[in-house]
């Protein structure tokens, strides 16, 4: 039986593995969405299910102010006596002075929950747990491969930041692990940066603290034809089966109508190659499209399409952009409500804008919807978001229902339907770079209202000028208002997402 890459489809970018007896956790980065560091498990490393985050806490991150693209970096788990840990890079504003922190949280359950996240300064970003044969524990982080050593409770810095393994000389080293095996300390580190021509590179020593040779494969996996479907492979993590196989997790995207990744960074997985020589190879040194799947007991899970928030509960796969106002959202009978919260969605400051992940290329969305606003400037729907200066909306507003794309830090009203309901149903229906937009008034019979050709500016690669983007296109729901927050709320009864 074969499987397909990416093997966790959708935002999940960055990825670090481990396996615990037969079970498999994951960690990915979130940056500005909350909660924070999202977990996965699987039993046979091709399926996924999200089963807890890392902070789930307003007061243990705060997120509010954070720009687009900052925040969460990089996480890694590891495992030790019974604990687990998840270290990971908080990316501050570009003015703030540290620019880059490291946090450490611990559980006894891979879900968690887990402590308060404990601050290790050291400016640096993607940071790794390496516990060597004599117990002690070092923070791996770039760039390159440097270590730093750690208290026994990984809660303290105890030593010098020294580089051990510069890479070999590429731009952007980073992503790094160490591990060992029979003797050696491989060092992996990520070059190239995490756009196209990204891949992965590994050098060994017999000492922890070097001197590190490059490996004579370098780099062990990049993807080299540009018209392959993925690209940007790298930032990758090792892990050994029970059954003594090896694989690697590493990050990839999928080109959309050319080099746009509108999906984002995703988790791929391909074997990795020993060699005779005691060097090892991941795949051919290119990632695969398609793969024979590992010796391992298959657990398939159902993938949840249909939310009906009328049951009360948000499942794991919906993130909040940024930290959420509490206050301003509860289940009723209706279904979720969303208070009117003041900011838009090209604000930071906004609140309570839901999304999740789009997994992939073409799918369908739509909402159920009861609204009536109560000021001119109140507006309740659906949004495509990629960031604060890239989205699209498409709501029920006071003048009807309206589609607004911001493409690079400007909304654009596209079209205006006079509408008067209170109830409404939307859809988007997206076929790689189209996106086409419709309402109902029973959810039977659907009329557009336009459709968006080559939405290029939903992705990393399509705003060159807009100086960090390393997320991905998400879809939700929303209800706002550009002035002071007043008592308007909006009703979703659900919310259905059908991959196509």
């Amino acid at each position: 039986m074969k499987y397909n890459n990416p093997v966790h489809r959708g935002f999940f970018p960055d990825p670090s593995v481990i396996r615990v007896g037969e079970d498999y956790y994951k960690v990915n980065s979130t940056f500005q969405y909350f909660p924070a560091i999202v977990i996965s498990h699987s039993r046979d490393l091709v399926h996924w299910e999200i089963i807890g985050h890392a902070i789930t806490k307003s007061e243990y991150l705060d997120l509010s102010g954070i720009l687009d693209s900052r925040g969460i970096w990089a996480p890694d788990i590891s495992y030790y006596k019974g604990k687990y840990y998840i270290f990971a890079t908080l990316r501050h504003n570009d003015e703030n002075i540290p620019m880059r922190s490291q946090l450490v949280m611990t559980s006894d359950k891979p879900e968690g929950p887990y402590s308060k996240p404990a601050v290790l300064p050291v400016d640096d970003i993607d940071p790794s747990h390496f516990i060597d044969d004599d117990g002690r524990h070092y923070m791996v982080i770039a760039p390159g491969a440097c270590i730093v050593p750690l208290s026994d409770d990984c809660t303290k810095v105890i030593g010098e930041k020294v580089q051990v393994w510069p890479g070999t000389g590429e731009r952007c080293p980073e992503g790094p692990h160490i591990f060992k095996k029979n003797g050696w300390y491989y060092a992996m580190v990520a070059e190239g940066g995490t756009g196209y021509g990204h891949g992965i590179s590994i050098a060994r020593s017999k000492d922890l603290y070097g001197p590190y040779e490059n490996c004579p494969y370098n780099p062990i996996l990049r993807q080299t034809d540009p018209e392959a479907l993925i690209q940007r492979s790298g930032h990758g993590k090792l892990v050994e089966t029970q059954n003594g196989q090896w694989y690697c997790m590493y990050l990839c995207g999928r080109r959309n109508g050319g080099n746009y990744t509108t999906i984002g960074r995703e988790t791929a997985l391909d074997p990795v190659i020993w060699t005779e020589d005691g060097w090892f190879i991941i795949n051919d040194k290119r990632p695969s499209l398609e793969q024979e799947m590992p010796g391992l007991p298959m657990t398939v899970y159902e993938q949840n399409g249909f939310y009906d928030f009328k049951k009360g509960s948000l499942s794991l796969d919906w993130e909040w952009v940024r930290n959420p106002d509490d206050s301003k959202w509860r289940f009723t009978d209706k279904g979720l409500r969303l208070y009117v919260c003041k900011g838009d969605l090209y604000d930071t400051a906004a609140k309570n804008i839901l999304v999740r992940r789009e997994s992939e290329l073409s799918y369908n969305a739509e909402t159920k919807l009861t609204f009536v606003p109560e000021s001119i400037n109140d507006k309740a729907g659906l949004t495509c978001y990629y960031s604060t200066s890239t989205y699209i909306r498409f709501d029920r507003c006071s003048k009807g229902i309206e589609l607004v794309i911001n493409r690079n830090m400007g909304e654009e009203e596209i079209a205006l339907v006079h509408y008067d309901g209170a109830e409404v149903y939307l859809r988007v229906e997206v076929r790689g770079l189209t996106r086409r937009f419709l309402y109902s008034v029973d959810g039977i019979d659907w009329t557009e209202v336009n459709t968006l050709e080559n939405c290029i500016y939903l992705c990393d690669e399509g705003v060159p000028n807009d100086r960090k983007r390393h997320t991905g296109t998400l879809v939700g729901i929303f209800a706002l208002s550009d002035e002071s927050d007043n008592n308007s709320y909006a009703d979703f009864e659900y919310f259905r997402y059908e991959d196509r």
